[in-house]
Order: structure tokens, then sequence, then C-alpha cells
């Protein structure tokens, strides 16, 4: 807008002068910025005109890791030559999405790729395309936008842990066989079509009479023990930056527990201490699967709340059978004692402890060494109560840590 205003008065000084001196020289001067202003603001106003232009992205989620693939289409559906087009899509995303300056003749299309890694979880938004043109004297200027914007969730990574278990339920069965038996079970899963060989005794009649054709009861041979994550996010714990904070590991760590659980067909409930206390009731299946992990995407270190507290309100969720799965970085003994009390209830429990002290270790030996004693005291406070710790160190693979 300065540049133009600039222009504006260069030109009414030149026909000024030209008309007051009445001087050849200025009045080619004056007939020539015509012919370039006017030349140029006619090939600007005409830079958009017949076009068609896209983008398509390949998924709307996806996790930390995977890459992003977005696909752009521009189209010259005219005879004039678009001499210069840029074409960017804004967004939040870590690192953006590269744009493309280019030509096109007339009745030319282009497309290309652009691949983007998913660095970060979260929820990130990918505007409308933007297409902007321009004259080759910068002189003037037109855009356009194109498309919907768009929102893109970024899971957690999810790593695969083969070895690791939950500990044995105080219940009969621990672990859910799909398969067909031939003796029924009062644990009756869910209704199928009925095969050539199956008991009458296991007709479903009310799914029968609603469906019209005879389903059958699928049992399973043994109940399945469920499992509650507590994931603490105390701001006052945090430690480590960027992939290697606590943050970031105790939210890898309770998206691949709930992962596992979940694809042994247990039921899993997740409480997040964080800014606000946010429950997930217990489930099965894949769509508590997505539950978790949209609200794993989203989580903060930004609470306020200790972990002692954050227990003594959620142990009355669980009940007989189910295991506790504690994933904190707290340097607290006092949250030991609530889940000491859950034994008598015949509830198993699980720490998975983060190292804040490697994570983020102190340049001074004395509060270094403070760190380490304390997470020596809370891992002998859960040693005392025969609670089963898994300890997590930065730079480690997880599912080293956890069968370890």
């Amino acid at each position: 807008m300065f540049r133009r205003f600039q222009l504006l008065i260069l030109a009414v000084v030149l026909i000024v002068a030209a008309f007051s001196t009445g001087l050849p020289f200025l009045f080619f001067l004056v007939y020539l910025g015509l012919l370039v202003g006017g030349g140029s603001y006619i090939l600007t106003r005409l830079g958009l005109a017949d076009l068609e232009a896209g983008y398509a992205v390949s998924q709307l989620s996806g996790h930390v890791g995977d890459k992003l693939r977005v696909t752009y289409t521009l189209r010259n559906t005219g005879r004039l030559i678009k001499p210069w087009l840029e074409i960017h899509n804004p967004t939040t995303l870590p690192g953006g999405l590269p744009g493309r300056a280019l030509s096109l003749r007339g009745r030319q299309e282009r497309s290309w790729l652009v691949r983007t890694p998913l660095a970060r979880r979260g929820h990130f938004r990918i505007e409308p395309l933007q297409i902007r043109t321009g004259d080759p004297f910068g002189f003037f200027e037109a855009s356009a936008s194109v498309g919907q914007g768009i929102t893109l969730v970024v899971y957690p990574k999810i790593d695969a842990l083969p070895m690791w278990k939950l500990p044995p339920a105080n219940i009969e069965g621990a672990h859910a066989q799909p398969e067909r038996t031939l003796q029924t079970t009062p644990l009756a899963t869910t209704v199928r079509p009925y095969a050539p060989g199956d008991s009458m005794n296991r007709i479903h009649w009310r799914t029968t009479a609603k469906t019209g054709e005879i389903q059958v009861k699928e049992f399973d041979l043994e109940q399945t023990a469920d499992a509650w994550i507590f994931m603490d996010l105390d701001a006052a714990n945090e430690a480590g930056q960027g992939d290697d904070s606590t943050t970031e590991v105790a939210v890898r760590a309770a998206a691949s527990i709930a992962d596992k659980a979940l694809g042994e067909n247990r039921a899993v409930g997740l409480t997040v201490s964080a800014h606000r206390m946010t429950v997930v009731p217990a489930d099965r299946g894949a769509r508590q699967r997505l539950k978790i992990l949209q609200l794993l995407a989203a989580v903060e270190a930004d609470g306020r709340t200790p972990l002692q507290e954050a227990l003594v309100t959620g142990v009355n969720r669980l009940r007989r059978g189910m295991t506790a799965i504690v994933v904190t970085s707290s340097h607290d003994p006092a949250f030991v004692r609530p889940l000491a009390t859950l034994r008598t209830r015949g509830i198993g429990t699980v720490v998975v402890l983060l190292d804040r002290a490697q994570f983020d270790p102190d340049p001074d030996e004395a509060v270094a060494e403070a760190q380490r004693q304390r997470t020596r005291a809370v891992r002998h406070a859960l040693s005392e109560f025969e609670i089963p710790t898994y300890v997590v160190k930065p730079h480690q693979a997880l599912a080293e840590a956890l069968t370890r």
C-alpha cells in the first residue's frame, strides 16, 4: 500500500510537470507510465481468471511419526499464460507446509505431492489454499482463497509392548479366548447367526425374534481383567524438553498400555489429572481406543492437583478384579498409601515411574543428588507395599523399560 502511494504521488508530479512545461520527454514518460501501469493492472486482474485449484490430504488423523501427504492440483482452463503464481497452505502444523511458485501455459495442468512428517501430537488446523499473483514490477497484487480449512488430529506414538503383561487379577480367569466354545459359560459377549452343529440351548430367542433369523450366543472361556490408567500431569512434576520430556513420555506410555490392553479385549478406563480432572469411563473396542487417543492428543502438563488427591477421588470407580496403572513422575511418596489400600479390595496396582532426576538433571550436584534421593524414596515406599514398579528413563525404549 505504501509503495502504491509513492507511485501515485510520482505520477501526479510527473503529469503536473509535463503539462506545466510541455516538454516532449515528460509526456513520453507519462505515456510510458500509463502503458506500464495499465498493463500491469490488467495482467494482475487476469492472473487468477480461468484458474481451477484444489488440494486433498491423505488423512484427517495420524500418529506421531507418520507422514501426511497433501496433493495439489492447479489447472489453467484459459488460453492466456499465467506467468507467476504462488500457492501455499497456512497451517498450525509444526514446520508448516511448503508452498510453491510456478507458471502455467494455456490449457496446462500441474499437480504435485507434498510429504510432511507429523512431529508433534495435538489438534492442528490446515487453512484454505491461498493463491497469489501479481505483475512483474510488483505494482499490483491479487489473491484468492480456495477450498475449506480442515482440522488434523495427531495422536501420540504407540509403541509395541510384546512383553508387557498386567499382573494377574484376583478373579477367575484373566484372558479372553476369542474362539467358539462347546461348553456354555456365564460370560456371553455377543450373538452371531446360527451355524450347523450349534446347540439349541445357545439360541438367543429375543434377538432371533427381532431379526427373524436364528441367532446364537458367543461366549468367552475366561473373564477379562479390566485396567484403569491414572496419568499424572501435575505441572510441578514437569521435566525435560520436547519428545524427551516427562509429559510426552507419559502420554506415550499411557497410549501404548491402553492399546495393548484393548487389544487383549480388556475394558480400559483413563483418568487424566491435568488442567482439570478428565475421566474416560472403562469400555472395550475400537471406539474406546479412539476416545483415549483423542484425549491424549490434547493434554498438557498444566495440572495443579496432586496425584494423591486424584487417586483418592478416582479409586471409587475401581471394582474388584481391576488393575490400576499409575503413570507419574512425582517425587512425593504420599501417593503410595492410597494405592496400598487397593490390595484389600482385590485390585491390582502397577506404577510406571518416570525418573524425573534424569529427564532434567540439575547442573548443581547437590540439587541433583537431592532429586535422586527423592526418586529412591518413592521407589522404596512402593517396594514396601510390594507394588510392581517400572522405571522409565529418557532416551529409553518404552518396550524395554516396561519389561524390567
